[in-house]
């Protein structure tokens, strides 16, 4: 599983800048004001900082964007990014600092002089979701991320906002290794597995299988996976942090793990990215985590369900009838409106 790049919060040490490796980050104002920090910064590269805040270059950039001064004199690290960005910004701005800070970061450390400026912790989420990277299956052995440290005026505070939202971040990675996973890699076993995985969390779940999906007629959702070898599933997440008896919120999502269209064919062109059709219960899969993560105070039900629509002798056939849990019957006109089945 993919996880997000390790961001700590630390009190401001000016004396320390100057020996950072990797990257250091610091924050101008539109008016060109820098705050200890970036005066610091400013002191150690002999006014390189200064000029360039005065130059067209500066000038030239948006809001939350940032630009590159390579190889400081006087510093140790690779590069000083010039991120401009008001003292008071808001929370889209900051994620997108975030953001432009983590695309020029790549895999190495960075050091974020955050000092007082506002929204510190949304920085924080935008660095952490901008570093997403799906390599798992790639030859090439993949170089680790380096931490993200950020120098701020009251770490313990901004930790304390920051921690929900680094909860976040997990269950948006959780959510995108989800979607991105091949077909032959997410079986439906190997969904339910993961997610049965997260009782570890402090989750409740609950697998059901083909047999107990018969049982309680849910024949919409099991026409679905006929023609596949990989069984239908049905999981219930549950997590129980609220007032206790209080009615829960539902979410429920369709999981796909595979969309041929079934006998209906969809055109082979793009069907590569079929794999993506799991996509509504990756989403709740990934808020169940983030739930359980950040200990939300709320009930929450989460239910998915797993099928694989593939062509078969034993397939859903164009004009079959098939009847749903709330016992309603079903013509099936197109094979490859198989998600209306699983939901209903």
């Amino acid at each position: 599983m993919t996880h997000p790049r390790h961001i700590d919060f630390k009190e401001i040490d000016l004396d320390s800048i100057g020996t950072a490796e990797g990257r250091v980050v610091v924050f101008v104002t539109p008016e060109g004001q820098l705050d200890q920090c970036a005066r610091r910064v400013n002191r150690l590269c002999k006014g390189a900082l200064k000029r360039f805040v005065e130059s067209d270059g500066f000038e030239k950039l948006k809001t939350a964007e940032g630009c590159d001064l390579a190889y400081p004199a006087g510093m140790n690290c690779d590069a000083v990014q010039v991120v401009k960005l008001k003292r008071r910004p808001t929370a889209a701005d900051a994620r997108k600092a975030g953001a432009a800070i983590a695309k020029a970061a790549g895999t190495s450390t960075v050091l974020v002089l955050a000092g007082n400026l506002g929204q510190a912790a949304e920085v924080s989420l935008g660095l952490a979701l901008r570093g997403y990277d799906f390599n798992i299956h790639k030859s090439k052995e993949n170089e680790p991320r380096g931490a993200a440290t950020f120098m701020v005026s009251k770490p313990e505070e901004v930790a304390a906002v920051a921690g929900p939202m680094a909860a976040v971040a997990e269950g948006v990675f959780f959510t995108r290794d989800l979607v991105n996973e091949p077909a032959n890699v997410l079986t439906t076993d190997d969904f339910a597995a993961r997610l049965a995985a997260m009782h570890e969390l402090g989750l409740e779940v609950e697998i059901l299988e083909e047999a107990e999906l018969e049982k309680l007629g849910m024949g919409a959702l099991l026409s679905v996976g006929q023609g596949s070898r990989s069984p239908s599933k049905v999981v219930v997440m549950q997590w129980n942090g609220g007032k206790k008896g209080a009615a829960p919120l539902a979410l429920v999502g369709k999981g796909v793990v595979f969309d041929t269209g079934g006998i209906s064919l969809k055109p082979a062109a793009g069907m590569e990215d079929m794999t993506m059709d799991m996509g509504g219960a990756g989403v709740v899969s990934g808020v169940m985590r983030t739930l359980a993560m950040r200990k939300a105070k709320a009930n929450v039900v989460g239910l998915v369900g797993l099928v694989e629509n593939m062509p078969d002798g034993a397939a859903t056939r164009p004009g079959d009838v098939v009847r749903s849990m709330k016992g309603d019957t079903i013509e099936v006109i197109n094979t490859d409106a198989e998600g209306r089945l699983v939901l209903a």
